[in-house]
């Protein structure tokens, strides 16, 4: 008799899942919670934390669109935005008056960055990801930046995502991953063992930084998501990875 194994499908991670959370609902309200917590110092700690290379991710991955921010009718959402360091790095590199949309479910992290989205010309918006408060075929980009892995529902982001962009509109997902060789060993440790502490004291709050690493582990590798994105309708899915792999952008087109 053949053993019975579950199926991709039943055995894939669905989402975020902050300790104590037992389904969707309990892990968004906990991500919602903990960024909340940490909002006051979020920005020093990124800095911080990241010795500043995390400014270069998001220029790195603005200039990556930079074809349709240079377009004078180019429409604009980032998701997950957080205090606004990727909507503002997105918005120096339009070419147009239009507003760039941002949205995050955290009402203090909105609140940190409002001086931010005034002076860039951001319409911040608090909305979940999940459930976006747009209607479909809207927008030319849609990004989101170290924001999506905190999602409950990896598969749910990306249709809604799919849902909102125009035909031929594209995504991009800036987020971490977990490199390999010697490098991703002594990056881990770092990671896993000297960052959650540096995180705690910078922001003196326990808890989300030691859930950071947590939630990497969990997000999916490049390859399943890649799988996820073609899924979801994306075509042409492909990952860029950022500094030897720490981070790296994923992006499809509708």
């Amino acid at each position: 008799m053949s053993l019975q194994t579950k199926s991709d499908e039943e055995t894939r991670t669905a989402g975020a899942a902050p300790e104590g959370a037992v389904d969707e609902r309990s892990a968004a309200h906990a991500v919602q919670r903990m960024f909340d917590e940490i909002a006051p110092r979020y920005d020093l700690a990124n800095h911080v934390l990241s010795l500043n290379v995390d400014r270069l991710w998001w220029w790195r991955t603005a200039r990556a669109f930079a074809h349709i921010l240079s377009r004078q009718d180019a429409r604009i959402l980032d998701v997950c935005c957080g205090t606004g360091d990727m909507a503002t790095a997105l918005r120096r590199q339009m070419r147009n008056p239009r507003p760039l949309y941002a949205a995050d479910f955290s009402h203090e992290m909105l609140k940190r960055g409002k001086h931010k989205f005034r002076a860039h010309n951001v319409i911040a918006i608090e909305a979940d990801a999940l459930q976006l408060p747009f209607v479909s075929d809207q927008f030319d980009l849609v990004t989101s930046a170290f924001g999506f892995r905190n999602l409950a529902n990896y598969d749910q982001g990306l249709r809604e995502i799919y849902r909102v962009l125009r035909q031929e509109g594209e995504i991009g997902i800036l987020d971490f991953n977990e490199p390999d060789g010697v490098f991703g060993q002594i990056y881990g440790f770092y990671f896993r063992k000297i960052l959650p502490k540096l995180g705690t004291l910078i922001s003196g709050v326990s808890g989300p930084y030691s859930y950071l690493p947590a939630s990497v582990k969990r997000f999916p590798p490049p390859a399943e998501m890649l799988e996820r994105m073609a899924a979801a309708g994306f075509k042409d899915p492909r990952w860029t990875p950022y500094t030897f792999g720490i981070a790296g952008l994923y992006r499809g087109k509708k």
